[in-house]
């Protein structure tokens, strides 16, 4: 089977449906391979504060709950959710404001706030840093970040929810190392078996929310320092914005390497919503435009480079299955606008690729 013959695959689906994405993508990478035999398996959200998905802050609970069936129906009863909010928020709070109450009840799995877990102290790569026990102790860790933007590091995904398994006193520790290096070095202790990344609504700038991009996305792997790499690929990102990701490397918590052949796409960005009507700081980053029908995820990584980059000027962009076949005088975004005196080839492209056409990679 193609998932043992490519065991750095990145599987990808798109869509609206966390609970049935998340199935998918579970079924197609034959994820209960992963579980040791006999191991429980924790699933680790973000959770970061009291919000509704929808916000673009904190994981769908349909993640957490395609991520349960799943699981149960492969024969593994084992099955917990543990989590803490940021230093300021109750966890408690913050999972009932996500609905992730309502799943536990329905599937009868326990749910560990571990900002009231034991530690245990690990000797890591920068040194002694406390870790909660509930995730050093689970047979198969299963790494569940929002994709979005942070207002520290740029981007926060697998490696940095990391972070909600340490008590707040070890979190106040790394924000005074500068998060960089301890996000690394935690991302080594812990190695998550398996990641599912929630991109269907992240926000573009900040961990908090309130500015969601809709690019109707999840994609799933076994290697937390690849997914982040992808991800920041994603974002419109370079090393140099979100270094943790090669120092992880460095540390040995995984390899940053990726390429088109690791993705297996198990739909088309097509079967995915059109991107609605844009407002506020997404209004003002595609003023010059001009939108037919375009697929979220796409519309997405073209918002995301412009954010990131900081350029468009008066230059007018294309983007949407309405161009198709059209001659453009413009940059055309994705192959539906390859009629465009200049293309970003893709379906859709990353936005780091669209980027480096505006002009604005670092």
């Amino acid at each position: 089977m193609e998932s043992f013959r490519k065991p750095r695959s990145i599987w990808q689906i798109y869509g609206q449906d966390a609970h049935d994405m998340t199935v998918r993508l579970l079924t197609a990478s034959e994820a209960i391979r992963f579980v040791p035999s006999g191991g429980g398996i924790a699933l680790k959200p973000n959770l970061v504060l009291s919000s509704r998905p929808e916000n673009g802050a904190v994981t769908h609970p349909g993640v957490l709950s395609g991520c349960v069936e799943y699981f149960r129906e492969h024969g593994a009863k084992d099955v917990c959710v543990i989590e803490g909010s940021w230093v300021g928020d109750d966890t408690s709070r913050a999972m009932r404001a996500a609905g992730y109450d309502k799943v536990c009840a329905k599937y009868g799995v326990p749910f560990y706030d571990l900002k009231k877990d034991k530690v245990r102290t690990v000797r890591t790569a920068i040194g002694d840093m406390k870790i909660c026990v509930k995730a050093l102790d689970a047979g198969l860790l299963v790494d569940l970040p929002v994709l979005k933007g942070h207002c520290q590091t740029r981007m926060t995904c697998a490696l940095k929810n990391l972070k909600g398994c340490i008590p707040d006193v070890e979190k106040r520790r790394f924000h005074s190392l500068g998060l960089t290096k301890p996000i690394a070095a935690l991302g080594a202790a812990l190695r998550p078996g398996l990641t599912i990344v929630d991109s269907i609504c992240g926000d573009l700038c900040f961990e908090e929310g309130g500015s969601p991009i809709e690019t109707n996305r999840m994609f799933l792997g076994a290697d937390p320092v690849q997914i982040d790499a992808y991800g920041r690929s994603l974002m419109g990102l370079s090393s140099a914005d979100v270094p943790y990701v090669e120092l992880a490397e460095e540390y040995g918590a995984g390899s940053a390497q990726w390429s088109e052949t690791d993705l297996i796409s198990l739909n088309e960005p097509s079967d995915a919503a059109g991107y609605p009507r844009p407002s506020g700081t997404v209004a003002r980053l595609t003023r010059n435009v001009r939108d037919k029908d375009a697929c979220s995820a796409c519309y997405a990584s073209l918002v995301r480079a412009l954010y990131v980059s900081g350029r468009g000027g008066n230059r007018t962009i294309y983007i949407g299955q309405g161009w198709r076949g059209q001659e453009l005088d413009g940059l055309g975004i994705g192959a539906c606008c390859r009629g465009a005196s200049a293309c970003v080839q893709g379906c859709p492209p990353t936005a780091d690729a669209i980027a480096k056409a505006l002009g604005g990679a670092r």
